[in-house]
């Protein structure tokens, strides 16, 4: 069950009259000290509360003014539906796109997917680190069970079920990331040469390990408005011997989508009727900006087609490679194949999550880290949309890391990405997410490292350079 704060008693009925029109744009809100006598609140309380309301978009600050109602901007979300081949691609034409997936650099601030190093948690995972090795010692050096330690599968189970997502303890595998829940999930229901189906655009690290497989994959499009396309989906799984599809239903990476929960059922259905397994993305669900954590595809399921894979590096740090996948139905199989890519994963990694789940100190770290999160989503996002040319877009992200964004189809890429390296502003290009080209004018920003002035300087800068480029000089 989600924590509530003492701030929340004002701030749901602010929201609630804002929402309803009972407040409307730049009204002024009662001052701290009348919120705090009020509501018999302390000081600490009521600013932590209007900060809330400030990061949601809701109101602004105004120095020597108070607060206000902000501007509400509605969500211009374009109709454009891509339009993607019902083409079975080969391995030969996975390999190439890995090689154009590793030209983009990893140095930048807004192209690495994992939290920078001052949003990590560094002192809680250190000091947590040192009580382990205290408490467990020597036994720290021996192999722990293949499939992980039980108490650590207990307490994933444990708290996958305060998410109404039920999992048995006794088929969830801990693995050596996500990559590797991953690599174990296909390899359970797939041989070389069979087709899956993957929502594009796709993060291109599973397309590295399909292309590692030697699978075929068919793209199934991702719409700004309607969410994952679940007609073209039936289509294609009508017309072809479809074994698995993969896919991240909740803050999908690169685009930060969420789908909506019938969408969800609509696709295990879909799975279901044709005999498929969905291999689902759980990894940044816990990345929430809204109320509560969204519901997994996996929470649906009342017949085993649905393994689903989660890791901790994206919400502690990149270099605790744990990660867990539930395979259900599969596990036999996903058992053998997670004993033959290694004996154990680290147990210093497994009694360092077990002691933060077990405890208070993960919940509360995710909060002020999903905070941050969301507060910088919108500083980027409001970057991007008043300093790019007119006809881009960049979609707002519902939780996660990323922003997806479109520039107009007649601007220069090549000499943007150019601009962009030379002065160290490293997106990550469109059509890494994909076997096609049908994303060379869009590119993913990642605002997981700390925002700085300097940061949304670099952002204005290339929006100018692009508005420059757009006008032809």
């Amino acid at each position: 069950m989600a924590k509530s704060y003492k701030y929340e008693i004002f701030t749901a009925v602010i929201e609630k009259q804002i929402h309803s029109r009972i407040l409307q744009e730049k009204d002024r809100l009662p001052s701290v000290r009348e919120i705090k006598e009020k509501y018999k609140l302390s000081t600490s309380s009521v600013q932590s509360g209007f900060e809330y309301l400030m990061i949601k978009g809701l109101i602004r600050s105004y120095p020597r003014s108070g607060y206000f109602v902000a501007e509400i901007q509605e969500e211009n979300i374009p109709e454009i539906r891509t339009k993607l081949p019902v083409v079975v691609r080969d391995a030969e034409f996975m390999k190439s796109m890995m090689l154009t997936s590793k030209r983009t650099s990893e140095s930048s601030s807004f192209n690495t997917a994992v939290p920078g190093d001052l949003l990590i948690p560094q002192k809680l995972i250190l000091r947590t680190m040192q009580e382990v090795i205290r408490e467990k010692g020597a036994s720290l050096l021996r192999y722990y069970p293949p499939n992980g330690l039980e108490t650590l599968r207990k307490q994933i189970a444990k708290q996958m079920g305060t998410y109404g997502c039920v999992l048995n303890p006794d088929e969830i595998i801990i693995t050596d990331g996500a990559l590797q829940a991953l690599t174990i999930a296909l390899k359970s229901v797939t041989k070389a040469g069979d087709v899956i189906a993957v929502d594009s655009p796709c993060v291109f690290s599973v397309l590295e390990v399909i292309a590692h497989l030697e699978l075929k994959v068919i793209e199934i499009p991702i719409h700004y408005r309607s969410g994952f396309d679940t007609e073209y989906f039936r289509t294609v799984c009508q017309e072809n011997n479809i074994r698995a599809l993969v896919i991240t239903p909740n803050f999908h990476n690169p685009t930060g989508m969420m789908m909506d929960d019938e969408t969800k059922k609509e696709i295990l259905g879909i799975a279901e009727t044709h005999q498929l397994c969905i291999i689902e993305n759980d990894m940044y669900s816990d990345l929430y900006f809204d109320e509560q954590r969204p519901h997994s595809i996996k929470s649906f399921d009342k017949n085993g087609s649905v393994m689903t894979y989660s890791s901790f590096s994206k919400t502690l740090a990149p270099g605790i490679r744990l990660g867990w996948l539930y395979a259900g139905n599969f596990y036999a199989k996903s058992e053998r194949v997670r004993f033959a890519l290694g004996r154990t994963v680290s147990p210093i990694y497994q009694e360092l999550v077990l002691k933060l789940l077990q405890g208070s100190s993960y919940e509360r770290h995710l909060r002020s880290f999903r905070k941050k999160l969301n507060q910088q989503a919108i500083q980027v996002l409001d970057a991007l949309r008043n300093s790019f040319p007119e006809g881009s877009y960049f979609h707002r992200p519902q939780g996660g890391y990323s922003i997806w964004g479109r520039l107009p189809e007649n601007t220069d890429m090549e000499r943007f990405y150019e601009y962009c390296e030379k002065h160290q502003i490293l997106f990550t290009p469109g059509n890494t997410f994909s076997f096609t080209d049908k994303y060379q004018f869009h590119f993913r920003i990642v605002f997981a490292e700390r925002i700085t002035s300097e940061s949304i300087i670099l952002l204005q800068k290339a929006g100018e350079k692009a508005r420059k480029l757009l006008l032809g000089t």
